[in-house]
């Protein structure tokens, strides 16, 4: 996805806003709309401005955290220590799958799974999109994957780490083990 962040914040005002505000030398820095990782990039700088051990946390949904702001951060790294790690995929699935069929009828079948098994944007009414299925045969294969992928709530890509023993999401324990390592939880 050639996504572009023609607005992204500039990495010495984050550091300088990190500098100034006197940040712990072993603060924990979140950000929860990492982007292209401008914070992580800042922390790293004033880690080594300062000599600290500050950590940071970023957090991002949208499908391009590995292909951008992962990236970013392998190319700041150089001897640093870096984890990365994501939650278990929810709605991401049917992304995934709805991307990769060949037909309309595969792509009905994802929809009837969707309403059993989804989360479905608020905005969206199922008995509406089963009432007109006939408009949604008319588009193109192309445009019914992007309308299905739309319909899916975008909050719900992931499982939150707060829902992960929750046995309707079927996480193993090998995952939960390394989650709740991951977070320094027991």
């Amino acid at each position: 996805m050639g996504i572009e962040f023609s607005y992204s914040k500039p990495v010495e005002l984050i550091e300088y806003l990190l500098k100034i505000t006197r940040t712990p030398k072993d603060a924990i820095i979140l950000d929860v709309f990492a982007g292209s990782s401008t914070t992580g990039e800042a922390v790293f700088r004033v880690n080594d401005f300062d000599k600290g051990n500050r950590n940071f946390v970023l957090c991002e949904q949208l499908d391009y955290a590995e292909s951008i702001s992962v990236k970013r951060l392998i190319k700041v790294v150089s001897g640093f220590s870096f984890t990365y790690c994501e939650l278990a995929k929810l709605n991401q699935n049917f992304v995934d799958k709805i991307t990769e069929v060949k037909t309309t009828n595969e792509l009905k079948q994802i929809w009837e799974t969707i309403k059993k098994d989804g989360f479905i944007s608020y905005k969206v009414e199922p008995k509406e999109i089963d009432n007109n299925i006939s408009d949604f045969e008319q588009l193109s294969l192309q445009d019914q994957k992007k309308f299905l992928i739309e319909v899916l709530d975008k909050n719900h890509l992931y499982v939150n780490y707060s829902e992960i023993d929750d046995k309707d999401y079927k996480i193993s324990e090998e995952d939960k083990k390394l989650k709740k390592k991951f977070y320094s939880l027991k």
